[in-house]
């Protein structure tokens, strides 16, 4: 398990009994915690006394952004996007106008961000502004941001499979498009529920601590983003549907041609067929009575050539050989 303990813009390791003695002293802290199990993230909650609920569900991951609001503290769940698009970060916080609490699992590139960015605290603290709300400002834009990124890289690769489809389609691009259709469905289950918890906080439905007019604009500032993000997902998602019936457009379009390929070759071969199943018959009339070279050349080579050029005029009217249509 890693915790630190952030206060007066330094940010240090941190034990159960560090975080006992900072609460103690009564200074403004900030806690995260990476923990290994939830028996260890238990006992360094154990000290700030939270509800037994939010403790439960501070040991279950996998939930959609929310927020719950408690007698004395604020409990928030707020996802971003991990760099190469594959999936999620989750990060709850518990916070009040005493601490802010963040446990996630694993590496957090939107909290690091935060650590390097203490001094907008100290400036916001300076103007009057709640370190608890600055702070929950700072992580959830983090995480906000991240998603832009992803986004935009989603935008270059689906231009880039469009451009390839037309030149040539292949499954391994159909199996692509689907892949970017689930990474896309992954963050607009988070993103859909994420705007509309901020929509809600910006109007004021749930109380934080330390709120003022001033601050509420932080929070809008949040929701806008979200309402960018949210529309840039609807975009993609309607361009990846279009990229996808491009894909299986041109394969059909594909297929027609080699059909119809397929259809000229046997159209050709039906009457040569027919001529020389029929004078291929055993009968003593045509036996005997067409054996000379001109009849052979007449009627055996001349009728077949006769009706290849018969049918290659009839195909070059109907367009199929590349000239006007019929």
């Amino acid at each position: 398990m890693t915790t630190t303990i952030t206060r007066d813009g330094q940010t240090v390791p941190a034990s159960v009994d560090d975080v006992k003695q900072a609460l103690d002293a009564g200074q403004f802290v900030w806690v995260d915690i990476d923990p290994a199990d939830s028996d260890e993230l238990s006992q360094v909650l154990e000290p700030f006394h939270f509800h037994p609920l939010a403790v439960e569900d501070a040991t279950e991951f996998g939930q959609r952004p929310k927020v719950d609001e408690y007698d004395d503290f604020v409990y928030l769940v707020a996802h971003g996007t991990l760099a190469d698009g594959t999936g999620t970060t989750e990060v709850h916080l518990m916070f009040s106008d005493k601490f802010l609490v963040t446990v996630h699992h694993g590496p957090c590139t939107a909290l690091d961000e935060v650590h390097k960015r203490q001094r907008l605290v100290t400036e916001a603290q300076a103007e009057g502004a709640a370190p608890q709300v600055i702070l929950t400002y700072l992580i959830v834009d983090s995480l906000t941001n991240s998603f832009f990124p992803v986004l935009s890289d989603f935008d270059d690769r689906v231009d880039t499979l469009e451009d390839a489809i037309l030149k040539q389609p292949t499954e391994e691009q159909l199996g692509e498009l689907f892949t970017m259709k689930r990474s896309l469905l992954t963050i607009r289950k988070v993103v859909t529920p994420q705007r509309d918890m901020f929509a809600g906080l910006a109007s004021g439905v749930v109380e934080i601590p330390g709120m003022t007019a001033e601050s509420s604009r932080y929070f809008r500032d949040l929701y806008d983003h979200l309402i960018r993000i949210s529309d840039l997902v609807d975009s993609y998602r309607d361009l990846l549907s279009g990229v996808m019936d491009t894909h299986i457009s041109t394969v059909s379009n594909r297929l027609n041609v080699v059909m119809k390929q397929l259809a000229i070759i046997a159209t050709v071969f039906l009457p040569l067929s027919f001529l020389t199943g029929f004078f291929g018959q055993n009968f003593g009339w045509l036996v005997f009575h067409l054996g000379s070279g001109w009849t052979f050349l007449g009627l055996g080579l001349g009728s077949e050539i006769a009706a290849v050029v018969a049918l290659a005029v009839l195909f070059k009217k109907r367009g199929w050989l590349g000239g006007p249509s019929a």
